[in-house]
């Protein structure tokens, strides 16, 4: 089935959990989340932060953090590392904050790792919808935020980013970001009307690209050190949302190893679609190694596609390219007829894990 992505009506009854309405109003839920992050309270502790851990699995406390670790490559002082596994490093003790993030509460990686960072005696804070984790908070009288749940956690970025961001404001690991989310807001409300389900294909970047990829793996290139993290995200946001295979890298350091992988057959290399992102604080010889990706895959791929930045600031950069592929991923599933909510999937594993399924229903 190959749908018309002009059809409004048809994109509306495909989009059953309404994820094209929750993507189009990420200024208001980010204006929520700013707001909500103010609240948080962290009682001093005493003790310094040598280092941060996050717990989270997913595309929602995993594509934050790694989000956060690339917009503030040049300005943390101590470690930021992302844990989504059972365990939590040797290093983590009493003077590491451990954030732990879990949308819906019961993430068993998550749970498991909170519980081995209540041993060690890691500082700590929660933020959840509810479940597990928030009676652990409750329990331990653990500081910690409560969202808003009722949505897709990949959709919820602006729950979850923000609040880790102000905690990383409040301990002083980094400068006041007010201004910046503030652009950032009113930046969402002039993209959508770029890329919203009513504005037509020869007109809509992310439609265009949707289109483009169809048929297609996509592979999604990043640089670094700020937009490996966006590329990342893009490639989870076409797994779970647009149910496709898909791959991500960054420049330069793929021209060591996979830009080898380019010489594969001309027939295998036609059935991929290239997606390089570029932005304003790419050095010289970062955006050479880009143009000339661009122009090396153009002769041999299935499709390339050049994406920029937009927005002053990084934050607003990071998330231009964000909200781009989040629109192009629930795209990219509507033109085959797909729903892009539900993750059958992973629901699946949950099953055979005898944990609970991801259930979410339409919020008014």
């Amino acid at each position: 089935m190959r749908v018309n992505l002009d059809d409004v009506t048809v994109l509306q009854q495909l989009d059953t959990i309404r994820a094209i309405r929750d993507t189009q109003e990420y200024d208001k839920q980010f204006r929520e989340g700013w707001q909500l992050a103010q609240t948080i309270d962290l009682p001093a502790s005493g003790k310094a932060v040598r280092n941060v851990l996050v717990l989270g699995t997913g595309g929602g406390s995993a594509a934050s953090v790694n989000l956060l670790k690339s917009y503030l490559f040049d300005e943390l002082r101590v470690p930021v590392q992302l844990n989504q596994g059972y365990t939590i490093p040797a290093f983590v003790n009493e003077e590491t904050l451990v954030i732990v993030v879990s949308h819906s509460g019961n993430t068993e990686e998550v749970v498991a790792s909170y519980e081995a960072a209540i041993a060690v005696g890691a500082q700590l804070f929660a933020i959840t919808a509810g479940g597990t984790v928030l009676a652990m908070a409750k329990e331990h009288g653990h500081p910690h935020l409560l969202v808003p749940g009722g949505m897709m956690p990949r959709i919820a970025l602006g729950y979850i980013f923000l609040p880790i961001l102000a905690v990383l404001i409040k301990v002083g690991l980094c400068a006041n970001k007010e201004a910046e989310v503030d652009e950032l807001i009113a930046l969402f409300a002039k993209w959508r009307e770029a890329y919203g389900p009513e504005v037509p294909t020869e007109e809509n970047a992310a439609k265009q690209i949707a289109l483009e990829m169809d048929g297609l793996t996509p592979v999604i290139y990043g640089t670094l050190p700020y937009f490996d993290a966006p590329a990342w995200r893009w490639k989870n946001q076409l797994g779970e949302n647009s149910k496709v295979m898909a791959f991500w890298n960054a420049i330069p350091s793929l021209h060591h190893d996979e830009a080898v992988g380019w010489d594969a057959p001309a027939a295998m290399l036609k059935g991929y679609h290239f997606t390089l992102i570029q932005d304003a604080e790419d050095s010289e010889k970062t955006t050479r190694r880009v143009q000339i990706s661009a122009e090396i895959l153009r002769e041999r791929a299935g499709a390339v596609r050049v994406v920029s930045s937009s927005g002053s600031s990084r934050l607003a950069r990071l998330f231009s390219i964000v909200y781009l592929a989040d629109f192009v991923s629930l795209y990219a599933a509507l033109v085959r007829g797909v729903d892009p909510t539900p993750v059958d999937v992973i629901n699946l594993f949950k099953s055979k894990m005898g944990q609970p399924l991801v259930q979410v229903q339409v919020r008014p």
